[in-house]
C-alpha cells in the first residue's frame, strides 16, 4: 500500500498519512536545503534554525539551545502521559557533505512528528523532536543525554538511510562501540645534521606505535577496527621533531571487547614512547559511542508499520559495522534505530556518490515512507497499554543497569 492509498483509509493510520502528505513539499524542501548547505559538527546553525522554524510555524513549542548546545533543540506538541522523542540529525561530513544522509534523517524526523501532530492528543501522546548535533564527530546525543534532555522520554525513535537492498527491520542488529583519542608524543628538538644525537624524535615514537598497531591487527578479531592518522609529525626535515600527534579510534561490538581493544592499542603507543624516550599523553577527543540496542517491543510495532506500507519485514540486512551516539541513548531509553534504503544507489555511506543519491526524488520519497512508518510505530505503541507498561519497565531496568556501571 503506497502512502497516497493509505491516506484514504479511516482512523489514526489515515490521519497520519494525510498529515505527512500535507507537509510533504515543505519537508522535502527543508531536507534539500540542509543537503545543499552542509555544516559540520556543532556548527549546524542553518539546519537547526530551518528545522525549528518549520516546526514552530506548525504549532510546536520550540526550545533552542537544548542542553546548552547552540545547535541542539527540542520541539514539542501534544498532551499525554507518554512521551516519544524523535531524533533529528543534520551534521555533515568534511569535503563530501551529507554522505551519511543526515538531511534525510532530519526530514524523516520532522515529517514523522508532523504526521503524529493531529492524533497526538487523542492518543495521549506527547511528541518531542530532539535536534541532535554532531553525530559524526562529537557525540551530541551523549551530551544531551548527560544534561537531562531525554529524562522525560518514554521511547526514542529515528531512522537512517542506507544503500539499496538493505533490510528495513533492525531486529537483532547493533552497532560498534567507538572511542576516539589523540596521542601526543613529546620529545626534544635538535638539529638533524649538526647534533641529531641530542634529539628525542617524537615522530619516531609515532612510527613505532603505528607499526605496533599494524602488527597487532593480525591478532585482533575480524570485527574489531583500529584506525589512525598522523595529525602532526614535524615541521622541517633538518629539525628532529619534538612533537608528534596521532589521532586514532577503536571499534568493537561490545563494551568489554572495546575496553580490551583500547588497552591493547594504548600499549602500542606506550611502546613508541619507551623505544624512543619520548613522553606520551593520550586524551579522548569525544565521548565513547556505545553499541546500539533495539527494543523488542518497538521492533514489533515497526514491523507492523512496515507491513502496513507494504515493505518486507524480514529481519536483518543491516551492515556489520558503523557506530552511532544513538547507542548511548538506547542504553538509557527504549529505542529504535531502523534503516531505509535509497533505491538508486549501491554506493556505501560516507561517499560522495551516496551524498548525490540522497538528493534525488526517490530518496525523498523513501524518506517520507520511513517517516510515515515511524509515526505509525509511535501511534501503535501508545495504543497498546501493555506495551507502554513494558517500555516503562524496560526504561527503569536500563536506568538501574546504567546506575550500576
Amino acid at each position: 500500500m503506497d502512502r497516497s492509498r493509505l491516506a484514504e483509509t479511516a482512523g489514526t493510520t489515515g490521519a497520519i498519512a494525510r498529515a505527512v502528505a500535507a507537509h510533504e513539499q515543505a519537508v522535502v524542501e527543508l531536507s534539500r536545503t540542509i543537503h545543499r548547505l552542509p555544516e559540520l559538527a556543532f556548527t549546524e546553525h542553518r539546519a537547526a534554525r530551518a528545522v525549528t522554524e518549520l516546526l514552530a510555524r506548525a504549532g510546536f513549542a520550540v526550545e533552542a539551545g537544548a542542553g546548552d548546545l547552540p545547535t541542539a533543540f527540542t520541539a514539542t506538541v501534544g498532551q499525554g502521559p507518554v512521551t516519544v522523542a524523535i531524533c533529528a540529525e543534520y551534521d555533515a561530513l568534511p569535503t563530501i557533505g551529507h554522505g551519511c544522509g543526515h538531511h534525510l534523517i532530519a526530514g524523516a524526523a520532522v515529517a514523522a512528528a508532523l504526521g503524529l501532530q493531529p492524533v497526538a492528543d487523542d492518543l495521549g501522546l506527547r511528541v518531542k523532536v530532539v535536534g541532535t548535533p554532531a553525530e559524526e564527530h562529537g557525540g551530541g546525543k551523549v551530551v544531551l543525554l548527560e544534561r537531562g534532555v531525554f529524562d522525560d522520554v518514554d521511547l526514542t525513535l529515528m531512522v537512517h538511510p542506507l544503500p539499496r537492498n538493505h533490510g528495513y527491520n533492525p531486529r537483532g542488529t547493533t552497532s560498534q562501540a567507538v572511542g576516539r583519542y589523540r596521542a601526543t608524543f613529546s620529545g626534544r628538538g635538535a638539529h638533524a645534521a649538526a647534533a641529531p644525537q641530542r634529539g628525542v624524535n617524537a615522530a619516531d615514537a609515532a612510527v613505532v606505535a603505528q607499526v605496533a598497531i599494524g602488527l597487532l591487527r593480525q591478532q585482533l578479531p575480524a570485527d574489531h577496527r583500529v584506525s589512525a592518522v598522523v595529525a602532526h609529525g614535524g615541521d622541517a626535515t633538518n629539525i628532529i621533531p619534538e612533537t608528534a600527534i596521532v589521532d586514532f579510534e577503536c571499534r568493537a561490538f561490545t563494551m568489554p571487547e572495546f575496553d580490551d581493544l583500547y588497552g591493547r592499542v594504548r600499549r602500542c603507543f606506550e611502546a613508541g614512547a619507551l623505544a624512543t624516550g619520548a613522553t606520551l599523553r593520550i586524551e579522548p577527543t569525544e565521548p565513547v559511542y556505545e553499541p546500539l540496542t533495539h527494543d523488542d517491543v518497538l521492533c514489533r510495532h515497526w514491523e507492523g508499520a512496515l507491513a502496513t506500507l507494504g515493505y518486507d519485514t524480514t529481519p536483518g540486512g543491516a551492515p556489520r559495522g558503523g557506530s552511532t551516539d544513538m547507542g548511548n541513548v538506547s542504553r538509557v531509553v527504549p529505542s529504535l534505530h531502523p534503516w531505509f534504503s535509497l533505491p538508486t544507489t549501491d554506493a556505501p555511506i560516507h561517499t560522495a556518490e551516496f551524498a548525490a543519491a540522497g538528493d534525488q526524488d526517490a530518496a525523498y520519497a523513501a524518506m517520507l515512507d520511513a517517516a510515515t512508518a515511524l509515526a505509525l510505530t509511535a501511534a501503535s505503541v501508545v495504543s497498546a497499554p501493555e506495551d507502554v507498561a513494558a517500555l516503562r519497565a524496560a526504561r527503569t531496568a536500563l536506568a538501574q543497569s546504567a546506575g550500576a556501571m
